[in-house]
């Protein structure tokens, strides 16, 4: 079963493939819902995913296919495109909409935390420190865990292998500790920030790339600060 706005989300992404052959935006599926920011768009389709009605497909910007419909629609898979609208869904597919189970509307639209972001860092070879706060962005409040947040955008490719890309947005949790095998924010000499897995070995502090490419650095324990720990990832397609 889908709650109202994931059915809604899920019509349109469908009529906007068939009339243009071309998955709708973040903001253009944002607009249509209604919805206040990204980040309610973004649970909806981690939703639909989940649920196994959509795919995103990797490595291609605004890449979503539709692999099913609720059964009251399913037979549209087939016939021309009606138009579609968040509220009310017009022709053959209005008629049908009256028996698909849908589920007592939920909070998605709810607007996320503001969360600070504090410029960019490195996943590669470490950038300058951390910078002040440039702007602010909308974070669902389940990927917070308490205490004070910031966000970084990420530049490089360091962190591939643990699903961290060139472009992604990082949600990180204020901590001065980690344990060995956390992926941290790392203070490097006082002046390089990096991303990394942090390894602690007897004395020194290991920081380990999520690429091959990549060497792990070690470095005295008076050499290294942890500024967060990561706790959540944010992506626009």
């Amino acid at each position: 079963m889908l709650t109202r706005k994931q059915h809604e989300l899920l019509m349109f992404i469908h009529e906007r493939i068939k009339e243009s052959g071309v998955p709708p935006s973040f903001d253009e599926m944002k607009d249509a819902l209604d919805l206040r920011s990204k980040s309610g768009i973004h649970r909806l389709i981690t939703a639909l995913e989940e649920r196994g009605f959509i795919r995103r497909l990797p490595n291609r910007a605004r890449a979503l296919e539709v692999l099913k419909l609720p059964e009251a629609h399913k037979p549209t898979l087939s016939t021309p495109s009606r138009g579609f609208s968040p509220s009310v869904v017009e022709g053959g597919l209005g008629k049908s909409r009256a028996s698909e189970p849908v589920e007592p509307e939920k909070t998605e639209e709810v607007s996320g935390v503001s969360v600070p972001v504090m410029g960019r860092i490195a996943a590669g070879v470490p950038i300058s420190a951390i910078q002040h706060q440039s702007h602010s962005v909308s974070v669902p409040v389940e990927m917070l865990r308490g205490g004070e947040h910031f966000a970084l955008e990420v530049r490089g490719d360091s962190m591939i292998e643990a699903g961290i890309l060139d472009g992604d947005t990082v949600v990180i949790k204020k901590s001065d500790d980690a344990v060995s095998g956390d992926i941290v924010v790392a203070l490097v000499d006082d002046e390089e920030a990096t991303l990394k897995r942090i390894r602690k070995k007897g004395a020194s502090i290991a920081l380990e790339a999520a690429n091959p490419a990549y060497e792990t650095r070690i470095f005295g324990p008076d050499r290294v600060r942890v500024q967060g720990k990561l706790v959540g990832l944010m992506r626009q397609y």
